[in-house]
């Protein structure tokens, strides 16, 4: 990973989120954690946030695969979406000794105190998918979200020339994921694309709240012709009142919706290749695994980083002082491949998306 590295032994100073990476001190890296196998393999924890999506059952499927390749041994657990499982999963973790924890907290505020707890133990962690509202980590492996309702955004605008209505399914707005496509599709539609009225709904990424609640906004507004759904939790639900409704048509009927996901799984991808879907942003289970457990590995052999490009098509940034964030490349998916609102698509049959390639 060749990603503007330096050894601890040869910076000055350390940056902020050293506390968590254990920069400096006469052993280096974390030294306090003693976790390893019979052959001498860094042990690390991994949290699963939840099993019952596909996105996250494939970033489960990948994540011991680069664990191999890295040389990596895992203990894994999985809080399913509560924090206080998640809390209690980190404790655990704490008293096996692992070297490192990667997880991926849904409630970006409630996290804080777990952090605080694996800094004192001085545990690096990386967090995954999501970045903490406070405190700091030795590394975030996200996309940039904003980007995602941005792009949500411009499909729409353009596919509607800039007039009309679309729903918002939302995902959870404690969540940092939640808030920044909802403000970015916001903002978007109000620069860009005035004449268009969204309805936003907050659905807490439920998949039956989703549903319900765009079955209420198309029975007070029939006219609606645009759907985004911040995330694949949502694509079954969709689908299903848009087909009750007469309304899941070809994209060349006058009654076609246009529906735009985030995530690329490879259901999304083959209802964009059938007409049922328009788009998805392509968030990459296969690199959140991959650079997960790539910065845990370098928090263990003392790295540290500075903002900036990486050599696998990503940038570094600074969120805030202590804490950085690789922000991963997640492609808009269409079925044409097209440029829309000045956003250049890949389509749906692209080998490069890792929804194409699951085994």
């Amino acid at each position: 990973m060749k990603l503007r590295s330096a050894t601890v032994a040869g910076i000055g100073s350390c940056l902020a989120i050293s506390l968590l990476s254990a920069c400096g001190g006469g052993s280096g890296g974390a030294s306090g954690n003693t976790a390893t196998t019979g052959g001498g393999s860094p042990v690390v924890g991994v949290d699963y946030p939840r099993s019952d999506t596909d996105f996250w059952n494939s970033y489960i499927k990948y994540t011991p695969e680069y664990a191999k390749q890295l040389g990596l041994d895992i203990k894994t657990t999985n809080s399913q979406n509560d924090v206080a499982k998640l809390t209690a999963n980190a404790q655990t973790f704490m008293s096996q000794g692992v070297k490192g924890v990667a997880m991926a907290p849904q409630d970006t505020a409630a996290i804080a105190p777990t952090l605080q707890q694996l800094a004192a133990k001085k545990i690096p962690v990386v967090t995954v998918d999501t970045r903490p509202d406070t405190g700091d980590v030795y590394m975030v492996v996200r996309a940039d979200n904003r980007a995602y309702g941005e792009k949500a955004c411009q499909f729409l605008g353009t596919k509607l020339s800039g007039k009309g209505k679309v729903v918002m399914l939302q995902g959870d707005l404690a969540s940092v994921n939640g808030r920044d496509r909802t403000e970015a599709f916001n903002d978007c539609m109000k620069k860009n694309y005035p004449g268009i009225k969204v309805f936003g709904e907050a659905t807490n990424w439920d998949g039956a709240i989703a549903a319900q609640k765009l079955q209420t906004d198309l029975i007070a507004n029939p006219d609606i012709k645009g759907v985004y759904m911040q995330s694949s939790f949502a694509l079954a639900g969709t689908l299903q009142v848009l087909q009750q409704r007469g309304l899941l048509v070809k994209p060349d009927d006058p009654k076609h919706v246009y529906v735009v996901s985030n995530d690329g799984i490879p259901e999304e991808l083959k209802a964009i290749a059938e007409g049922k879907v328009d788009a998805t942003v392509s968030q990459p289970a296969d690199l959140y695994a991959k650079y997960a457990l790539d910065y845990l590995k370098a928090a263990i052999d003392g790295k540290t980083f500075q903002p900036g490009p990486t050599d696998h098509d990503s940038t570094i940034i600074q969120v805030r002082p202590g804490l950085l964030e690789d922000q991963l490349s997640a492609p808009l998916v269409t079925s044409d491949g097209g440029t829309y609102g000045g956003v250049k698509s890949l389509k749906s049959d692209d080998k490069s998306l890792w929804g194409n390639n699951l085994g």
